[in-house]
């Protein structure tokens, strides 16, 4: 041995209690950065009178996601803020419904998207005009800085 006043059995305790050290702050460093669906995030989309803004506040808490989609006005009235529901943020996949009421009618609209930083990737599914079936329409919406 180069080093006879060595114990090498001390020092593969110290090695082994480093390692694991490192290890712990690798994965409290990840756990850090998870994913976060939490903000205010922007998209355009076509509508009847050109394109359209649409702002989703999104909240993730304990695990449950909350918020609110807003969308223009109907003919230039004032924007509507529709509280969203059957909200899940799983897998950095975001998903939830919004429920409006038109003439006595009920309207779901479905939201899924892919998180991925500052971009949510997704599909919309709404129903059709005059009953016709939903037809899904891509989305990206982009988290707006503050």
């Amino acid at each position: 041995m180069c080093f006879p006043n060595l114990d090498p059995s001390k020092h593969m305790k110290s090695l082994r209690l480093v390692s694991a050290a490192i290890a712990a702050v690798c994965m409290i460093s990840v756990a850090a950065y998870a994913a976060d669906p939490t903000g205010t995030w922007k998209f355009t989309q076509q509508g009847r009178g050109g394109e359209q803004e649409i702002t989703f506040k999104l909240a993730l808490k304990d695990g449950s996601l909350t918020g609110t989609v807003t969308q223009p006005g109907r003919q230039g009235g004032a924007p509507t803020d529709i509280a969203i529901s059957d909200a899940s943020f799983k897998d950095d996949t975001v998903a939830f419904s919004t429920v409006q009421e038109y003439n006595g009618n009920k309207r779901v609209t479905k939201y899924t998207g892919k998180l991925d930083g500052d971009t949510i990737k997704g599909t919309v599914l709404a129903p059709g005009r005059g009953g016709a079936e939903p037809m899904p329409r891509d989305w990206v919406a982009t988290k707006a800085k503050m």
